[in-house]
């Protein structure tokens, strides 16, 4: 439809027909002129404000970097952004990278924000060129870009965590603990079953009289 011309526009010949039949139409065509000029308008300011403030809602995520192991990728997450209107990148020296990039697509959380990772083979990079390499994540509506440095330091990873050295030791003394106590229990059953001298005096008595 052509407003400015109030006539239909036929995109295939089939269509002729119809468009001829439209326009003959002239209250029908004054009636969506209307629509789409007038009222349309109308309604969708009025919903954008109602709406502002889910439609114009942006949450910040928390960015980390996070590796398994020393020949494990290192993944750069994200989480607890909105919208899901996001990209995340790594780059060097300020140029995105598409090489030994693996780019992981954006998931839902509980609480209704996304998450999304990209991972980033650092194999082949020595470890005195890290420092080139940032992570980038973009979120729509915000102009400042988050970013933060490929770093040994921030790498979060099971190898060192305090949490996990805790567990050891907690594990280690039960061990000990109920070592010790079978030891104990071992020594009180052997104390048991060994008879004292008393008793000892009393079979050999029994064992050396003769039998009638």
């Amino acid at each position: 439809m052509d407003l400015e011309t109030e006539s239909w526009i036929a995109p295939r010949r089939e269509a002729v027909l119809t468009k001829q039949k439209w326009e003959k139409n002239k209250a029908l065509m004054a009636q969506k002129k209307n629509y789409y000029t007038q009222r349309c308008p109308e309604f969708l300011k009025k919903y954008v404000n109602l709406g502002r403030s889910s439609l114009m809602r942006t949450e910040i995520p928390s960015v980390s970097l996070l590796q398994k192991s020393p020949s494990s990728p290192v993944s750069c997450h994200a989480t607890g952004f909105y919208p899901d209107r996001a990209i995340m990148f790594w780059s060097k020296d300020g140029e995105e990278l598409h090489e030994n990039v693996d780019h992981g697509e954006i998931l839902p959380n509980h609480d209704g924000s996304f998450q999304m990772s990209v991972d980033l083979n650092v194999s082949s990079f020595p470890a005195e060129h890290w420092d080139k390499y940032r992570c980038v994540f973009q979120l729509s509506g915000v102009r400042e870009d988050q970013v933060i440095r490929l770093d040994s330091a921030v790498i979060r990873t099971n190898r060192g965590n305090p949490y996990f050295l805790i567990i050891g030791a907690a594990l280690f003394i039960a061990l000990l603990v109920a070592g010790i106590g079978f030891q104990v229990y071992r020594k009180r059953n052997a104390n048991k079953s060994t008879p004292s001298p008393a008793s000892s005096s009393e079979l050999t008595e029994r064992l050396n009289q003769p039998s009638e």
